[in-house]
């Protein structure tokens, strides 16, 4: 195995398509994180070899490190120049071809994040390559001439894995360091950019920009916006479309797998849904007792191919990967419901959802509808402990600029939910944050939301 803390950066997709002829398995690492935990996924996916970006690479222990290692844009003690890797080996063509892949390793929750190995089928990298060219046409995009956007960390299994599909396609990949809302718009208008992949955070910072700034980039070359990485509100969403027009595609993903998808259209007619099953998957809705619940009831989302066993298992951790399975379906976690025409709406990751008198309180139902109040410029509901109710919900508010904070605005925000939602369903506590600690791809960190309140709580 390769472990790569690397950037954004052109190194990472040539790591992913050289080990995918040599059946190596490549472990991303974000470099983001602490130290402490950068040796950990190192050390617990057993990689042999590590190539990190400078900064990262001047930070780790060599002593705690593989003897392998190679460094990228600068130099570190005990590193030798990524240019090294692979100079000895002929540049033909391997004379045994195999298909490598990726063990990538969820956020987690509690404790220690978990690599989830997806055990690929006896495929050579032509397959692979084929495989991976075919997910453009998912979202009605021929191979061929194209440009993709790269603005999420490449090491995130969405981006990632939607820039090695539109690379395998014939398409331009142009990959930004970060995301900054002004400078997407910028290089859609100066590379005729036609597809970007975002998650729901993106979409609030680029509403977020004046109308005039919006209006003055050229973005006629986009045929397709896809996302995916948390519930997006439905006006939010509604507010994208009315911009870009009907070429927003969704689906339901995670490092576990894929779900779902829907086309603009499929959801301009159900605001909300994520999508019918990919074509020859199942997906179910299981209740707590493990039975199928009946169109429209919630429970944990559950999919898989009939009579295929699941491809992946979370390594080193045998009694969770158990844990996720019924027969040949999986989960990762996801509540939801299906509707009557076999339409999936997704309510809440199950670690989320707050239970407050033995009643389920999905935040981000609360969170769509506190989004629409126009003081609010971000909001994530979580549950703290409540010794009556076992739970309760709190509303931590990213207010726009320029709004008064206080039991003022907390009256009116508490005014406004019980306009909107059922009284059990609204916070009676709010607090505010000029920001959210976040993810580099901007998902907000909700473990660090509830263990700091209900520190306070405590």
């Amino acid at each position: 195995m390769i472990a790569a803390a690397t950037r954004n950066g052109h190194e990472y997709l040539e790591l992913l398509l050289a080990a995918g002829q040599v059946g190596v398995v490549v472990v991303p690492v974000n470099w983001h994180l602490a130290v402490s935990e950068i040796l950990y996924i190192i050390g617990d996916s057993g990689a042999k070899l590590v190539v990190a970006a400078a900064e990262q690479a001047r930070e780790l222990p060599l002593a705690e490190l593989p003897l392998h290692r190679y460094v990228i844009d600068g130099a570190a003690a005990g590193w030798l120049p990524y240019s090294q890797l692979g100079a000895a080996e002929p540049a033909t063509e391997p004379a045994d071809c195999r298909a490598g892949g990726m063990m990538l390793y969820t956020s987690g929750t509690t404790g220690h994040p978990k690599g989830v190995h997806t055990a690929l089928p006896a495929a050579d990298p032509q397959a692979m390559a084929s495989f991976f060219a075919a997910i453009p046409r998912d979202y009605g995009i021929a191979a061929g001439e194209g440009v993709h956007l790269v603005c999420s960390p490449l090491y995130h299994a969405a981006s990632g894995s939607h820039a090695l599909a539109f690379l395998h396609a014939g398409h331009t990949l142009v990959i930004q360091s970060r995301f900054d809302a002004e400078s997407v718009l910028r290089d859609i208008e100066r590379y005729r950019v036609t597809t970007v992949h975002l998650v729901p955070t993106h979409f609030h910072r680029l509403l977020r920009l004046p109308e005039e700034e919006r209006a003055r980039y050229d973005l006629s070359s986009l045929q397709a916006v896809i996302h995916a990485g948390a519930p997006c509100p439905v006006p939010i969403k509604k507010q994208m479309l009315d911009w870009l027009g009907p070429i927003i595609w969704e689906y339901l993903g995670s490092t576990e797998g894929s779900a779902s998808r829907v086309s603009p259209q499929e959801w301009l007619a159900r605001p909300g849904t994520v999508g019918r099953p990919l074509p020859g998957l199942t997906v179910k809705i299981l209740g707590p007792d493990g039975d199928e619940a009946p169109a429209g009831e919630p429970g944990t989302i559950y999919f898989g191919y009939p009579g295929r066993r699941p491809s992946f298992e979370y390594h080193h951790d045998p009694e969770k990967t158990a844990a996720s399975r019924r027969g040949d379906l999986v989960t990762a976690g996801d509540y939801g419901y299906l509707d009557e025409d076999g339409y999936l709406f997704l309510l809440d990751r199950r670690t989320d959802v707050i239970i407050s008198g033995g009643v389920n309180i999905y935040p981000a139902e609360v969170e769509q509808h506190l989004i629409t109040h126009p003081a609010v410029r971000d909001v994530a509901v979580i549950g703290v402990p409540d010794p009556e109710w076992g739970q309760r919900a709190v509303a931590v508010v990213q207010p726009e600029p320029g709004a008064t904070t206080g039991d003022e605005l907390a009256a009116e925000l508490l005014e406004y939910c019980r306009k909107g939602l059922a009284s059990f369903k609204c916070p009676r506590r709010y607090e505010f944050v000029s920001d959210f600690p976040r993810t580099e791809a901007g998902k907000v960190q909700r473990r660090l939301l509830r263990d700091a309140y209900a520190s306070q709580e405590g």
